[in-house]
């Protein structure tokens, strides 16, 4: 244990400092742990960073610290964190490699995914650990840049296995988004008991109790006041507590407090802080060459040095960032020129980017060069994949640009920044602005384009569908590709929007997408368009054959990175719509495996969710399981809960456990990003016509399945929800009804052409048949059935066939298919379906028993995917990159598989899995 002692060497603090103690302790016995202290400026969260680097012997420490001044320069916080372990990044994966010596400008790349630079942050830290425990402090979280919290979130979220501790101290109030669900302490107050020791040993000689009573009031127990605010004072002024009452912010009088000492100090000194204080790094060298330009004498620092406000060492520090801020508000008249003098002094070289930035900071009238600089500078952070960066340079270069049309398309390309970073009120505000200048047609074009898909990504698809419209019309004789693509995306808005009440529709965007002129090669992308604008504008059968040229193509030819993750989510989707089972399976899973190379996480997560439906209808729930498991690291490392939530809805109707499937669907009615879609109220009430017909109870799944099927241009789900409809129509006495159904989908089934569809309509049509029409249709929907890969659909009619035949009193044929039914259903995991085979097994005089799982072989959901995963060969570091988790964390997981598995080796893996094992959440 790392204690000192049963007294804390801060006055106040036991607690918070046992906790460090602790979390060093887990650390030295090799594994995780993670702290947010969280408190009002001054309140002592730097001393108890300081109090934990103290006890971490044997560890080695690192530290960092958030910087306000440096908020906008992309990965400055990470960069500060790994400069000491840059010696390691050879150690990496190539792609994790690639990452961070991109975004650290050590080399030259595409910008990578933001995950991807956290899975190689997390394992560059893993392989320092390696060689020993490590303790990574960063102070003043609130002032990282965007990128390098929310990296640093990302990292906290993963670790587990490895021999590091992370601790954040971050002000009360920020960051609460990026670090909700780690472990927080909140670093309070002091007791008065504790205030008046405190006070007591700052102030020299015997203080009037009243007095120090009042003092202690007025400082709210915050450390920093109770030691600065008295300083400086009078013995008048003490006498009275402190003169005059003060109604500002605690935090304010404090840095006000500051403000007077620096104040008292020579002009020279006053000048010298001033310049600290706009020269965040820190470095020494700079600050010399910054003073030698301003005339400033190297004894300046001296008597700020003696003052305890500012230590020039290494490097320069002030004693608590509020002392920085004072600093900065010293001299505002001064503070152009100090950061010019920075500006001049900065090596263009090495760090363009801070040059450009303490230039425009010198800068308060419109200045071409500068901001042609600062957009230069957004080009660079862009290459670094630093986009909140790049929107901070480009919003300044239009802000000093004084040409109004060059400022315009600044402004536009700020918001475009802006709204990759995820600031979409800021990028509406700068479209606006944008919009106020004489943007071109192509602009005017690309700020609608922007707008809608804002408007989308922020709120919902329905408001964002005009804007869309208008966008691909006006770029149809200004960009043809980028018009088709913007079709595209409005045509998979109008189907995500589904019922609308009023406004653009559906039809619309497929009116005026057939209207518009073709787009570029490849054609295979034209084709998609055109035939999902025929389905909805001519009828269904009319766009098929077209889309399936188009997807023929997209599974016979090459396809880029960046055509494949804007291309293949709606070819995957239209695969599905068509029931074009191989195409669908094939191309989710390459657009599955195309977002995990590239770390892609904007386009994995709904890749899962495609491929998920995919597994899910081949039967092979395990593989369903893993997915689900990678969509939840997925979930757990960005803080969305949407695509894990929507992944379990797929999943468990069919595994039939009431409680789960319902739990599962609830939590997507009530997520607030979904609320106002119309395909969520038909995803939903499918969900729950699957899980009813699967426990028997028809009514309940008659009434989900019509609400289900409210909307069938929706194409997908709308039309999956016809066959259940038909089935608890058939089931519950309303034959009519089912009857309709069948004929409905024998239409779209000859349209589609293909073994499961037409088997799936056969099964239908045979459910509002008698007699020898009923088992034709049976016999024909099994055969096709059989040819496909869509094996619950085949269980499914076999069991359908059996409840028919023994209703037909054929008690010895109707075995035959509901064994086949039984077992077939029972392996997939389908357990409603697999109860209702064997109830009716048990009718014909069958004796069955249900399957049962071997405790001692039960896994969690993620040592279970790490199982399969490494049953199917993948190394530790392959899992790792796919699971976002460490290799280290892998083998910590394989551990405990193998020892719950009874098993010694990766080879017995599969063998294992495939004998039965129960999975817990």
């Amino acid at each position: 244990m790392a204690s000192r002692g049963s007294e804390s060497p801060l006055r106040g603090r036991q607690i918070e400092c046992e906790t460090l103690d602790q979390l060093v302790a887990t650390v030295q016995a090799g594994h995780s742990s993670v702290l947010v202290l969280h408190g009002e400026a001054g309140i002592g969260k730097t001393a108890l960073l300081e109090y934990a680097r103290g006890s971490a012997s044997g560890c080695r420490t690192v530290r960092a610290v958030g910087v306000e001044s440096e908020m906008e320069l992309a990965f400055g916080g990470l960069h500060q964190l790994c400069a000491p372990f840059l010696d390691h990044l050879g150690h990496l994966p190539g792609p994790q490699r690639d990452a961070l010596g991109t975004v650290f400008g050590l080399s030259a790349g595409p910008p990578p995914d933001r995950f991807l630079v956290g899975l190689a942050l997390l394992n560059l830290l893993a392989d320092v650990a390696g060689k020993g425990p490590l303790v990574c402090l960063v102070d003043d979280a609130q002032w990282l840049d965007e990128v390098s919290a929310q990296t640093l979130a990302f990292v906290a979220r993963r670790l587990l296995a490895e021999p590091i501790g992370l601790v954040l101290a971050v002000r009360e109030h920020h960051l609460e988004r990026e670090l909700r669900g780690l472990p927080h302490l909140e670093v309070g107050r002091l007791s008065d008991s504790d205030a008046r020791a405190l006070l007591d040993s700052v102030i020299p000689g015997r203080l009037d109790e009243r007095v120090r009573d009042r003092i202690v009031a007025e400082t709210q127990g915050n450390p920093l006041a109770l030691l600065e605010l008295p300083r400086g004072l009078t013995a008048a002024e003490l006498a009275g507590g402190f003169g005059r009452p003060d109604a500002r912010p605690l935090a304010s009088r404090i840095e006000q407090s500051f403000l007077r000492r620096m104040q008292s100090l020579p002009a020279e000194a006053q000048q010298l802080l001033l310049l600290a204080a706009a020269e965040p790094v820190g470095d020494v060298t700079l600050l010399t060459r910054a003073a030698e330009l301003l005339g400033i004498q190297a004894s300046a620092a001296s008597p700020a040095e003696a003052a305890g406000l500012i230590t020039i060492g290494t490097r320069v520090r002030f004693r608590h960032p509020l002392m920085r801020s004072a600093a900065y508000r010293l001299a505002p008249e001064d503070r152009q020129n100090v950061h010019r003098a920075l500006a001049d002094a900065t090596d263009p070289q090495t760090d363009p980017d801070r040059r450009a930035w303490h230039f425009a900071n010198a800068t308060t009238v419109p200045d071409e060069t500068v901001a042609a600089e600062l957009e230069r500078c957004a080009d660079r952070a862009q290459a670094r994949g630093g986009v909140a960066a790049a929107a901070a340079f480009l919003e300044r270069a239009a802000e000093l640009t004084p040409d109004p049309a060059r400022r315009g398309a600044r402004a536009l390309a700020a918001a475009r920044a802006k709204h990759q970073a995820g600031g979409f009120d800021a990028a509406l505000e700068l479209l606006d602005a944008a919009e106020l200048s004489p943007l071109n047609p192509r602009e005017r074009a690309q700020a609608d384009l922007l707008r809608g898909q804002i408007v989308f990504a922020a709120r919902s698809a329905g408001p964002a569908l005009p804007l869309l419209l208008r966008a691909a019309k006006r770029l149809e004789p200004l960009d043809a590709g980028l018009a088709r693509e913007t079709y595209r995306d409005a045509l998979y808005a109008a189907m995500t929007a589904g019922r609308l009440p009023s406004g653009v529709q559906l039809p619309d965007v497929a009116k005026a997408a057939l209207a518009a002129p073709l787009g570029p090669p490849p054609a295979r992308n034209d084709l998609l368009v055109n035939g999902l604008a025929l389905m909805t504008a001519e009828g269904f059968a009319a766009g098929v054959p077209m889309v399936r040229q188009a997807l023929d193509a997209f599974r016979a030819e090459d396809v880029s990175r960046e055509e494949g993750l804007g291309w293949l989510p709606l070819a995957s989707r239209m695969a599905f719509n068509i029931w074009e089972f191989d195409s669908y399976l094939a191309l989710s899973a390459r657009l599955v495996d195309l977002a995990r190379e590239t770390g892609a996480l904007s386009v994995l997560p709904s890749a899962i969710l495609l491929h998920v439906s995919a597994r899910v209808l081949a039967g092979e729930l395990a593989v369903a399981d893993s997915l689900a498991a990678e969509a939840a690291a997925i979930g757990e490392a960005t803080g969305s809960r949407f695509i894990p939530q929507y992944v379990a809805m797929v999943i468990e109707p069919w595994r039939g456990r009431e409680a789960a499937a319902r739990q599962a669907i609830d939590a997507v009615v009530r997520d607030t990003v979904l609320q106002g879609e119309g395909k969520v109220l038909t995803a939903t009430q499918w969900a729950r016509a699957v899980l009813y017909n699967g426990l028997g109870r028809y009514e309940e799944a008659y009434v989900a399945a019509e609400q289900g099927y409210g909307n069938p241009q929706e194409l997908g789900l709308s039309i999956r929800s016809m066959v259940e409809l038909a089935e608890a129509a058939a089931r519950s006495g309303r034959r009519a009804r089912a009857a309709e159904m069948a004929r409905r989908l024998d239409e779209l089934a000859q349209a589609s052409g293909t073994d499961y569809a037409l088997g799936m309509s056969a099964a239908v049509r045979a459910q509002v048949s008698d007699g020898p029409a009923a088992e034709a249709g049976y016999r024909e929907a099994i055969e096709r059935l059989g040819r496909t890969r869509v094996r619950v659909t085949y269980a499914r009619a076999r069991l359908l066939y059996g409840e028919w035949l023994r209703r037909e009193n054929r008690r010895v044929d109707a075995r035959e298919h509901l064994a086949v039914a039984y077992e077939a259903l029972s392996q997939m995991g389908i357990e409603a379906f697999a109860e209702r085979a064997r109830r009716e097994l048990q009718a014909t005089g069958e004796t069955v028993r249900k399957r049962s799982v071997e405790a001692r072989a039960t896994l969690t959901a993620q040592e279970a995917q790490i199982a399969r995963l490494a049953g199917d060969g993948l190394t530790n570091p392959e899992i790792g990159a796919q699971l976002f988790i460490s290799p280290h964390t892998v083998e910590w997981h394989l551990r405990k598989v193998f020892t719950k598995l009874g098993i010694g080796s990766r080879r017995q893996i599969s063998t294992a899995l495939l004998a039965g094992t129960g999975v817990t959440a």
